[in-house]
Protein backbone atom coordinates (compact mmCIF):
# COMPACT_ATOMS: atom_id res chain seq x y z
CA UNK A 1 0.00 0.00 0.00
CA UNK A 2 1.36 3.43 -0.93
CA UNK A 3 1.63 6.25 1.60
CA UNK A 4 -1.17 8.14 -0.17
CA UNK A 5 -3.42 5.07 -0.11
CA UNK A 6 -2.66 4.57 3.57
CA UNK A 7 -3.55 8.15 4.40
CA UNK A 8 -6.73 7.91 2.33
CA UNK A 9 -7.74 4.81 4.27
CA UNK A 10 -7.01 6.54 7.59
CA UNK A 11 -9.10 9.53 6.57
CA UNK A 12 -12.05 7.33 5.67
CA UNK A 13 -12.30 6.11 9.25
CA UNK A 14 -10.85 8.94 11.32
CA UNK A 15 -11.38 12.30 9.67
CA UNK A 16 -14.48 14.40 10.02
CA UNK A 17 -15.07 16.67 7.03
CA UNK A 18 -17.81 19.17 7.78
CA UNK A 19 -19.28 21.34 5.03
CA UNK A 20 -16.22 21.26 2.79
CA UNK A 21 -17.88 23.31 0.08
CA UNK A 22 -18.72 26.28 2.34
CA UNK A 23 -16.64 29.32 1.51
CA UNK A 24 -13.76 30.68 3.53
CA UNK A 25 -14.69 33.51 5.89
CA UNK A 26 -12.13 35.83 7.50
CA UNK A 27 -12.21 35.97 11.31
CA UNK A 28 -10.19 37.94 13.83
CA UNK A 29 -9.04 36.19 16.99
CA UNK A 30 -8.24 37.07 20.58
CA UNK A 31 -5.85 34.33 21.68
CA UNK A 32 -3.88 33.51 24.83
CA UNK A 33 -2.30 30.65 26.75
CA UNK A 34 -0.93 29.87 30.20
CA UNK A 35 0.56 26.95 32.14
CA UNK A 36 1.20 26.13 35.82
CA UNK A 37 3.02 23.22 37.42
CA UNK A 38 0.25 22.78 40.01
CA UNK A 39 0.50 22.24 43.75
CA UNK A 40 1.89 18.69 43.79
CA UNK A 41 4.27 18.16 40.87
CA UNK A 42 7.90 19.20 41.24
CA UNK A 43 8.16 20.42 37.66
CA UNK A 44 5.95 21.26 34.71
CA UNK A 45 5.86 18.58 32.00
CA UNK A 46 3.23 20.48 29.99
CA UNK A 47 4.25 22.62 27.02
CA UNK A 48 2.12 24.97 24.96
CA UNK A 49 2.52 27.25 21.99
CA UNK A 50 0.39 30.01 20.53
CA UNK A 51 1.48 31.14 17.06
CA UNK A 52 0.45 33.44 14.24
CA UNK A 53 1.35 32.49 10.68
CA UNK A 54 0.50 33.83 7.28
CA UNK A 55 1.33 34.87 3.78
CA UNK A 56 1.28 38.38 2.40
CA UNK A 57 2.12 40.33 -0.72
CA UNK A 58 2.11 44.10 -1.06
CA UNK A 59 2.55 45.89 -4.38
CA UNK A 60 5.25 48.55 -3.98
CA UNK A 61 5.62 49.68 -7.57
CA UNK A 62 4.12 48.58 -10.89
CA UNK A 63 2.95 49.83 -14.26
CA UNK A 64 0.06 47.34 -14.31
CA UNK A 65 -3.45 48.72 -14.44
CA UNK A 66 -4.88 49.09 -10.93
CA UNK A 67 -7.82 46.86 -11.87
CA UNK A 68 -5.52 43.88 -12.32
CA UNK A 69 -4.11 43.69 -8.79
CA UNK A 70 -5.22 44.38 -5.27
CA UNK A 71 -2.89 46.82 -3.46
CA UNK A 72 -2.06 44.01 -1.03
CA UNK A 73 -2.92 40.40 -0.28
CA UNK A 74 -2.80 38.96 3.22
CA UNK A 75 -3.86 35.63 4.74
CA UNK A 76 -3.31 35.09 8.46
CA UNK A 77 -3.82 31.99 10.58
CA UNK A 78 -3.27 30.95 14.18
CA UNK A 79 -2.01 27.81 15.90
CA UNK A 80 -2.92 26.56 19.38
CA UNK A 81 -0.81 23.63 20.63
CA UNK A 82 -0.75 21.73 23.93
CA UNK A 83 1.43 18.74 24.88
CA UNK A 84 1.40 16.91 28.22
CA UNK A 85 4.64 14.99 28.72
CA UNK A 86 5.16 11.72 30.57
CA UNK A 87 8.11 9.65 31.58
CA UNK A 88 9.11 11.38 34.77
CA UNK A 89 10.87 14.65 35.47
CA UNK A 90 13.20 15.69 32.64
CA UNK A 91 11.95 13.01 30.24
CA UNK A 92 8.34 14.23 30.26
CA UNK A 93 9.33 17.86 29.99
CA UNK A 94 11.67 17.07 27.10
CA UNK A 95 9.04 14.98 25.32
CA UNK A 96 6.39 17.71 25.32
CA UNK A 97 8.76 20.52 24.37
CA UNK A 98 10.43 18.42 21.66
CA UNK A 99 7.05 17.51 20.15
CA UNK A 100 6.08 21.17 19.74
CA UNK A 101 9.47 22.35 18.50
CA UNK A 102 9.68 19.47 16.01
CA UNK A 103 6.20 20.27 14.69
CA UNK A 104 7.14 23.90 14.05
CA UNK A 105 10.34 22.74 12.35
CA UNK A 106 8.32 20.48 10.04
CA UNK A 107 5.89 23.27 9.21
CA UNK A 108 8.68 25.72 8.40
CA UNK A 109 10.34 23.13 6.17
CA UNK A 110 7.18 22.72 4.09
CA UNK A 111 7.77 24.54 0.82
CA UNK A 112 4.15 24.93 -0.33
CA UNK A 113 1.91 26.12 2.48
CA UNK A 114 -1.80 25.63 1.83
CA UNK A 115 -3.48 28.70 3.33
CA UNK A 116 -6.54 29.06 1.12
CA UNK A 117 -9.09 26.25 1.17
CA UNK A 118 -10.75 26.46 -2.23
CA UNK A 119 -11.02 22.81 -3.21
CA UNK A 120 -11.58 19.42 -1.61
CA UNK A 121 -8.01 18.48 -2.44
CA UNK A 122 -6.74 21.39 -0.30
CA UNK A 123 -8.52 19.91 2.71
CA UNK A 124 -7.16 16.44 1.96
CA UNK A 125 -3.63 17.81 1.60
CA UNK A 126 -3.75 19.57 4.97
CA UNK A 127 -5.17 16.52 6.76
CA UNK A 128 -2.62 14.22 5.14
CA UNK A 129 0.21 16.51 6.18
CA UNK A 130 -1.10 16.77 9.72
CA UNK A 131 -1.22 12.98 10.01
CA UNK A 132 2.25 12.67 8.50
CA UNK A 133 3.69 15.25 10.90
CA UNK A 134 2.30 13.40 13.91
CA UNK A 135 4.05 10.26 12.63
CA UNK A 136 7.30 12.18 12.12
CA UNK A 137 7.17 13.64 15.63
CA UNK A 138 6.49 10.18 17.02
CA UNK A 139 9.54 8.86 15.17
CA UNK A 140 11.70 11.70 16.53
CA UNK A 141 10.73 10.97 20.13
CA UNK A 142 11.27 7.25 19.69
CA UNK A 143 14.79 7.87 18.37
CA UNK A 144 15.62 10.19 21.27
CA UNK A 145 14.31 7.63 23.74
CA UNK A 146 16.29 4.78 22.15
CA UNK A 147 19.52 6.80 22.17
CA UNK A 148 19.44 7.64 25.89
CA UNK A 149 18.49 5.07 28.57
CA UNK A 150 17.46 7.91 30.89
CA UNK A 151 14.72 8.82 28.43
CA UNK A 152 13.29 5.34 27.92
CA UNK A 153 9.50 5.40 28.00
CA UNK A 154 9.17 9.14 27.51
CA UNK A 155 6.16 10.34 25.60
CA UNK A 156 3.58 13.05 25.33
CA UNK A 157 0.06 13.85 24.37
CA UNK A 158 -0.30 16.30 21.50
CA UNK A 159 -3.35 18.36 20.61
CA UNK A 160 -3.01 20.87 17.78
CA UNK A 161 -5.54 23.35 16.40
CA UNK A 162 -4.85 25.63 13.44
CA UNK A 163 -7.23 28.03 11.76
CA UNK A 164 -7.17 30.22 8.70
CA UNK A 165 -10.28 32.33 8.96
CA UNK A 166 -13.28 30.07 9.48
CA UNK A 167 -11.42 26.86 8.57
CA UNK A 168 -10.26 24.94 11.65
CA UNK A 169 -8.02 21.86 11.53
CA UNK A 170 -7.42 19.62 14.54
CA UNK A 171 -4.86 16.91 15.21
CA UNK A 172 -4.86 14.90 18.42
CA UNK A 173 -3.27 11.99 20.28
CA UNK A 174 -3.66 11.33 24.02
CA UNK A 175 -5.92 12.73 26.73
CA UNK A 176 -5.40 16.46 26.41
CA UNK A 177 -8.55 17.95 24.91
CA UNK A 178 -10.00 20.47 22.48
CA UNK A 179 -13.40 22.04 23.15
CA UNK A 180 -15.59 24.35 21.09
CA UNK A 181 -18.05 26.69 22.78
CA UNK A 182 -20.76 27.87 20.39
CA UNK A 183 -23.42 29.95 22.06
CA UNK A 184 -23.85 28.21 25.42
CA UNK A 185 -23.09 24.72 24.07
CA UNK A 186 -19.66 23.32 25.01
CA UNK A 187 -18.64 20.39 22.79
CA UNK A 188 -15.56 18.20 23.22
CA UNK A 189 -13.98 17.93 19.76
CA UNK A 190 -11.33 15.32 20.59
CA UNK A 191 -11.65 11.76 21.83
CA UNK A 192 -9.58 10.67 24.84
CA UNK A 193 -7.14 7.92 23.94
CA UNK A 194 -7.50 6.18 27.30
CA UNK A 195 -8.49 2.72 28.52
CA UNK A 196 -11.52 4.24 30.23
CA UNK A 197 -12.77 5.79 26.98
CA UNK A 198 -12.12 2.55 25.08
CA UNK A 199 -14.30 0.64 27.56
CA UNK A 200 -17.03 3.28 27.32
CA UNK A 201 -16.94 3.19 23.52
CA UNK A 202 -17.17 -0.61 23.59
CA UNK A 203 -20.30 -0.36 25.73
CA UNK A 204 -18.88 -2.41 28.59
CA UNK A 205 -18.52 0.44 31.09
CA UNK A 206 -20.11 3.72 32.11
CA UNK A 207 -18.15 6.93 32.53
CA UNK A 208 -19.40 7.28 36.12
CA UNK A 209 -18.28 3.82 37.24
CA UNK A 210 -15.49 4.04 39.86
CA UNK A 211 -13.51 1.38 38.00
CA UNK A 212 -13.76 3.37 34.78
CA UNK A 213 -12.67 6.57 36.46
CA UNK A 214 -9.61 4.81 37.84
CA UNK A 215 -8.52 4.01 34.27
CA UNK A 216 -9.07 7.47 32.78
CA UNK A 217 -5.33 8.20 32.85
CA UNK A 218 -4.22 4.88 31.32
CA UNK A 219 -3.33 6.01 27.81
CA UNK A 220 -3.94 3.79 24.80
CA UNK A 221 -2.05 6.16 22.48
CA UNK A 222 0.68 8.76 22.95
CA UNK A 223 3.50 10.29 20.98
CA UNK A 224 6.72 8.33 21.45
CA UNK A 225 6.10 6.15 24.46
CA UNK A 226 3.94 3.23 23.34
CA UNK A 227 4.92 0.36 21.08
CA UNK A 228 2.20 0.63 18.46
CA UNK A 229 2.18 3.09 15.57
CA UNK A 230 0.02 6.07 16.46
CA UNK A 231 -3.15 6.85 14.52
CA UNK A 232 -3.91 10.51 15.23
CA UNK A 233 -7.43 11.86 15.21
CA UNK A 234 -7.53 14.58 12.56
CA UNK A 235 -10.51 16.62 11.45
CA UNK A 236 -11.65 19.80 9.77
CA UNK A 237 -14.48 22.01 11.04
CA UNK A 238 -15.99 25.39 10.26
CA UNK A 239 -15.78 28.22 12.80
CA UNK A 240 -18.39 30.92 13.25
CA UNK A 241 -18.05 34.43 14.63
CA UNK A 242 -18.56 34.20 18.38
CA UNK A 243 -17.02 30.73 18.74
CA UNK A 244 -14.56 30.06 21.54
CA UNK A 245 -11.91 27.34 21.29
CA UNK A 246 -10.22 25.73 24.31
CA UNK A 247 -7.17 23.44 24.19
CA UNK A 248 -6.09 22.07 27.58
CA UNK A 249 -4.21 19.35 29.42
CA UNK A 250 -6.02 16.95 31.78
CA UNK A 251 -4.78 19.03 34.72
CA UNK A 252 -7.73 21.28 33.96
CA UNK A 253 -10.45 18.75 33.13
CA UNK A 254 -9.68 16.59 36.18
CA UNK A 255 -10.26 19.57 38.48
CA UNK A 256 -12.94 21.66 36.71
CA UNK A 257 -16.19 20.31 35.27
CA UNK A 258 -17.66 21.21 31.90
CA UNK A 259 -20.40 23.43 33.34
CA UNK A 260 -17.85 25.56 35.17
CA UNK A 261 -15.60 25.76 32.11
CA UNK A 262 -18.57 26.95 30.07
CA UNK A 263 -19.49 29.62 32.62
CA UNK A 264 -15.91 30.94 32.76
CA UNK A 265 -15.64 31.14 28.98
CA UNK A 266 -18.95 33.02 28.77
CA UNK A 267 -18.34 35.41 31.65
CA UNK A 268 -14.83 36.63 30.83
CA UNK A 269 -14.21 39.24 28.15
CA UNK A 270 -10.72 38.20 27.02
CA UNK A 271 -8.86 35.00 26.22
CA UNK A 272 -6.22 35.85 28.84
CA UNK A 273 -8.86 36.31 31.52
CA UNK A 274 -10.37 32.91 30.65
CA UNK A 275 -6.95 31.23 30.88
CA UNK A 276 -6.13 32.88 34.21
CA UNK A 277 -9.49 32.00 35.76
CA UNK A 278 -9.48 28.38 34.62
CA UNK A 279 -5.99 27.81 35.99
CA UNK A 280 -7.02 29.48 39.25
CA UNK A 281 -9.99 27.12 39.55
CA UNK A 282 -7.83 24.06 38.78
CA UNK A 283 -5.44 25.06 41.56
CA UNK A 284 -8.29 25.74 43.96
CA UNK A 285 -9.63 22.26 43.16
CA UNK A 286 -6.38 20.66 44.29
CA UNK A 287 -3.90 21.31 41.51
CA UNK A 288 -2.74 17.70 41.59
CA UNK A 289 -1.27 17.88 38.08
CA UNK A 290 0.31 20.39 35.75
CA UNK A 291 -2.41 22.49 34.14
CA UNK A 292 -2.25 24.19 30.74
CA UNK A 293 -4.92 26.23 29.00
CA UNK A 294 -4.95 27.87 25.55
CA UNK A 295 -8.00 29.84 24.42
CA UNK A 296 -9.03 31.47 21.13
CA UNK A 297 -12.06 33.79 20.77
CA UNK A 298 -13.22 34.44 17.19
CA UNK A 299 -14.83 37.62 15.89
CA UNK A 300 -15.86 39.23 12.62
CA UNK A 301 -12.95 41.22 11.11
CA UNK A 302 -12.06 44.48 12.88
CA UNK A 303 -14.08 43.62 15.97
CA UNK A 304 -12.72 45.81 18.81
CA UNK A 305 -12.06 42.78 21.02
CA UNK A 306 -9.83 41.03 18.50
CA UNK A 307 -6.07 41.15 18.02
Amino acid sequence: MSINDQYSQEMTTQITLEKIHEGWTPLDVDISGSSHQGKVRENNEDSYLVARFGRSLETLNTNLDSSLLEPSYSVTGHGLLVADGMGGMAAGELASSLALSRLIELVIETSDWVLTINKDKDVRTILQRMTQRFHQIDETLRKESSADPALRGMGTTLTVAANVGSDLFLGHVGDSRAYLLRGTDLRQLTTDHTLAQALIDAGVADQNDPATRSMRHVLTAAIGSLGDRIEPQVQRLKLCAGDRLLICSDGLTDMVDDATITAVMLENESAKAVCDKLIELALDGGGVDNVTVVVGRFFPPSHPGSS
